[in-house]
């Protein structure tokens, strides 16, 4: 049975080969495809600050995609491309890094083992997430809120009144 999935893209290093962070995106969709993943869906690349130690503006994407793999196995093979784009694990949390593909919704609803959990915890607070996701996939249901990634968007980035 095809899932489907809701896949951030994100780069803030050159790669040798692909080139900017920009162009390391595009092969990565490229790398999905040639192990069988269907890209429903892409959205445009945005710049975004990073978060932690990084001092390199990051390039942030996201994926609409169908596979016949359960969560974890498509995990398994996420990290199995980070790590032929030259990502390696351990180090600095939040550091640079070449290639970072995140699950941030699945077709099945809530998921969670060692390692893994859908939807990913911090989706919600992050526009670097939902500002591409909202190009693909804005009536999409976070399954523990129940609100679309259009209303998620909208509540994390209206505007607040300036603290008296």
């Amino acid at each position: 049975m095809r899932q489907r999935y809701l896949i951030a893209l994100g780069s803030n290093v050159r790669h040798v080969r692909h080139g900017p962070p920009e162009r390391v995106l595009g092969a990565a969709l490229t790398a999905l495809e040639r192990e069988g993943l269907k890209i429903l869906a892409s959205a445009p690349v945005i710049r975004s600050a990073p978060l932690g130690p990084s001092r390199r503006r990051y390039a942030n994407g996201a994926a609409l995609i169908e596979a016949k793999k359960g969560p974890g196995e498509l995990l398994d093979l996420l990290k199995a491309i980070e790590r032929r784009f030259g990502r390696t694990r351990g180090g600095q949390r939040w550091a640079s890094r070449v290639l970072d593909l995140d699950i941030v919704l699945w077709s099945g609803g809530a998921w969670s083992s060692p390692g893994l959990t859908v939807p990913h915890p911090a989706f919600r607070q992050r526009t670097f997430v939902l500002a591409p996701a909202l190009a693909i996939a804005p009536d999409w249901r976070d399954p523990l809120t129940a609100l679309s990634l259009r209303q998620l968007h909208a509540r994390l980035t209206r505007p607040r009144p300036l603290p008296r």
